[in-house]
């Protein structure tokens, strides 16, 4: 039973909801650093390039998900 919940919490579902809130809250973050005062290229360049690899994880989890068609 223990086994049970532990292989729930770790599914791909849930998974992807993680990915998917962090990337939401990396584009609110970076969406109001470029309408507030300057901030340094460099750690907006960090938070793109985070962002772009979190978007890449999402589609690669979502890819693994779909089952595959057959000819």
């Amino acid at each position: 039973m223990n086994n049970l919940i532990d292989t729930n919490l770790q599914s791909p579902q849930r998974n992807l909801m993680a990915l998917r809130m962090e990337h939401a809250n990396l584009n609110a973050l970076i969406d109001e650093a470029l309408q507030s005062a300057p901030m340094d290229q460099l750690v907006l360049q960090r938070l793109k390039k985070r962002r772009l690899a979190l978007k890449d994880q999402i589609t690669r989890l979502e890819c693994s998900m779909v089952p595959d068609e057959t000819a």
